[in-house]
């Protein structure tokens, strides 16, 4: 069974919004590398990665997200999550996987792409 990966970009405000479905793992993280990396080159460093729509995370794509992180904050920038909000059966699998890993407390994740663009809203606990 093939697995449709679709990365799409759009702008909220002064916030970028990559919009992630699929599985991110080896295979396709290179392709949200580089969607982050164009985002960084064209000046935008308030960055959205809405990832409620993957359903898996191998450990590639952790580096991808640590690594947009770390060049995020080496602009001065902003970096927000949308995670899965299910339970394990409905595809929690990324915040399970950060969790184990323990690198979820190093995002700001939030509820949904609205809150991620409100200067009103927090982050959700890790």
């Amino acid at each position: 069974m093939v697995v449709a990966f679709y990365v799409i970009g759009g702008e909220q405000g002064d916030w970028t919004v990559l919009s992630v479905s699929g599985e991110l793992d080896l295979v396709t993280s290179p392709v949200l590398r580089q969607r982050v990396h164009d985002a960084v080159a064209d000046g935008r460093h308030s960055l959205v990665l809405d990832l409620s729509e993957v359903f898996f995370c191998d450990s590639s794509g952790v580096g991808v997200l640590i690594a947009a992180r770390r060049l995020i904050r080496s602009c001065q920038g902003s970096l927000r999550l949308i995670l899965p909000a299910q339970g394990a059966v409905d595809g929690s699998h990324v915040n399970r996987v950060l969790g184990a890993l323990g690198v979820r407390r190093l995002f700001d994740v939030y509820a949904d792409v609205d809150d991620a663009v409100s200067e009103e809203a927090g982050p959700l606990s890790a």
